[in-house]
């Protein structure tokens, strides 16, 4: 729409005939445009079904604990919405994508909203958890625009949709409001819109009520919730580090000495068998396998005390460097 030849205003989008806001400003960052807006990218999108060269500005990114807002709008009909006016999606693509992405754990919650002709049909097959669907008109209902801008020639904005964005920039003052997507439905007027909104709460754990609840910014505010683990500063950070390195050598020399017990045992008990066994043994013979057990053990005793050496050369470098 910004680059359409058609527009009087190139590279801009306007939701308002005084054109006082730039729906298109540096401050958005469009990933798809033109011919790239397909029913396919749409639900390689949603489902993340793309080859491993797609860059991360393609994808959603999007895990179990994300909360996402679709919204559409355009040209549709019973069940349908069209993309680039030469193909249509449907209540069921949409529903399919959204039951696959539930299974592979890709949102949290989701609102989905959509402004057209018929437009609450269109989530009449959705199945998937999770999910709040709120459109602006009902089956053989049309959703009509508000006004058009002259000089452009078109209508800018639906009703619906610029009575939604009037409740956004009025009482949404902030990333922390607590206004809810109760009270968002709540302001839907049918004199104003002109046609019947419609809300689908069933698939929602906890139905209504727990919809209703739900802050507006949870979806519209991009606000992402933190967990803070202590205020341990890196200095304190790095003792914890450091400590649990001494007792990783610690636990290493007492493995060690089991194991070095525990193989001369049976080096011992080995040899007395021979003993018993053969008595064709000389002396020499037995000095031997005495020299190789010997020779065995100091190795392993070396190859720990260089490993135990390394982990306390490795704290007496990095202590004095975090701990001052």
């Amino acid at each position: 729409m910004a680059c359409n030849p058609r527009n009087a205003f190139p590279g801009t989008v306007y939701s308002n005939a005084d054109r006082r806001m730039d729906l298109y400003g540096e401050n958005v960052e469009v990933d798809y445009r033109g011919y790239e807006v397909t029913v396919e990218n749409f639900i390689r999108l949603l489902t993340d079904r793309w080859d491993e060269g797609v860059p991360a500005g393609k994808r959603l990114g999007t895990d179990e604990g994300s909360n996402i807002l679709i919204y559409m709008t355009g040209h549709g009909g019973s069940e349908f919405l069209k993309f680039q006016d030469s193909e249509e999606i449907s209540s069921w693509d949409l529903a399919d994508a959204f039951s696959q992405m539930r299974e592979k754990k890709r949102y949290n919650e989701m609102l989905f909203m959509i402004d057209t002709c018929q437009a609450n049909t269109l989530y009449r097959q959705f199945y998937a958890s999770g999910m709040i669907a709120t459109g602006s008109s009902e089956e053989d209902e049309s959703s009509y625009s508000h006004h058009a801008d002259n000089d452009v020639g078109v209508a800018v904005i639906d009703r619906w949709t610029y009575y939604v964005l009037d409740f956004l920039e009025t009482q949404v003052t902030g990333p922390t409001s607590e206004k809810t997507l109760g009270d968002l439905f709540d302001s839907y007027d049918i004199r104003k819109i002109h046609s019947n909104p419609g809300v689908r709460w069933d698939l929602f754990p906890g139905g209504e009520a727990a919809g209703r609840s739900r802050r507006v910014v949870d979806f519209f505010g991009n606000v992402q919730s933190v967990e803070v683990q202590g205020n341990r500063t890196e200095t304190e950070l790095w003792r914890e580090d450091i400590a649990g390195l001494r007792g990783l050598i610690a636990e290493y020399e007492k493995r060690a000495e089991h194991q070095e017990m525990n193989q001369t045992k049976m080096y011992t008990a080995t040899a007395a068998v021979g003993a018993k066994i053969s008595t064709c043994d000389n002396s020499q013979t037995s000095r031997v396998k005495a020299m190789n057990i010997q020779d065995e053990i100091d190795w392993k005793r070396q190859v720990g005390g260089i490993t135990v050496i390394g982990g306390l050369a490795a704290i007496w470098f990095l202590g004095p460097m975090f701990l001052s």
